[in-house]
């Protein structure tokens, strides 16, 4: 399998991870759309969120918390967004699951469909 994700997870890429815990990492975005744009990973290959088991939904939740508090409090951030895009329809490029955590400011133009 040639999974840029997957190679990230077994340290063949090397990449600064912000967060990780037994099953997700987070790590900054390599073409940023803002200031922290970050993704959080999970580590064993899973196509969509919907291949994700329930048993660790527990641990995603986690990631995500955890990288958005750092997230916010580097980057000074007064909110932020989770987006996660799923088959390439909804323009999943990476084809292993990964959710994109976009820190936010009151004005900063950036377009998010809400």
């Amino acid at each position: 399998m040639d999974c840029v994700f997957c190679k990230i997870s077994k340290g063949e890429i090397k990449s600064r991870k912000i967060y990780e815990n037994e099953n997700f990492f987070s790590i900054p975005d390599a073409n940023p759309r803002c200031l922290g744009h970050s993704l959080v990973i999970s580590k064993k290959h899973f196509k969509t969120a919907l291949d994700l088991p329930l048993t660790i939904s527990q641990e995603l939740i986690d990631c995500i918390k955890q990288t958005a508090v750092k997230l916010l409090k580097e980057k000074k951030a007064s909110g932020f967004n989770i987006l996660s895009n799923n088959f390439e329809s909804a323009g999943q490029a990476v084809h292993h699951v990964h959710f994109h955590i976009l820190p936010r400011n009151k004005g900063d133009n950036l377009e998010i469909i809400g």
